[in-house]
């Protein structure tokens, strides 16, 4: 878990789907990128392109046997390698159905991590 002061903890994870919108609702980016932690809240990923503060960006997280899609939107996009950015991403609203799969996908990400 990070030590940054955050509302809920986080925790690594795995890669995930994205794509992402201008504000206009243009495409601008689609692709894989990797989760470097998630919360309730929202989630920071690595990817191959800066977005857009304010972008809204479509993300598909494979769980088990479940695919979860979430909606956000870009709060920060800043270089971190020569072609790589880390990206911050505020969820939208969840249903109540996602955000528990949700829980259970930082769950598991939870027990991986205290596992030696």
């Amino acid at each position: 878990m990070s030590s940054e002061r955050r509302k809920q903890a986080r925790y690594d994870s795995l890669n995930l789907a994205y794509l992402c919108e201008d504000e206009e609702g243009s495409v601008t980016h689609e692709g894989m990128g990797r989760t470097l932690n998630v919360s309730e809240g929202g989630i920071l990923l690595e990817t191959n392109f800066a977005m857009g503060t304010g972008s809204t960006l479509m993300m598909l997280i494979a769980l088990e046997e479940e695919l979860i899609s979430f909606q956000g939107t870009v709060i920060h996009s800043h270089a971190d390698g020569p072609e790589t950015f880390r990206t911050g991403v505020e969820f939208f609203e969840i249903e109540k159905e996602g955000k528990n799969i949700l829980r259970r996908f930082i769950e598991l990400f939870h027990e991986q991590q205290n596992q030696p």
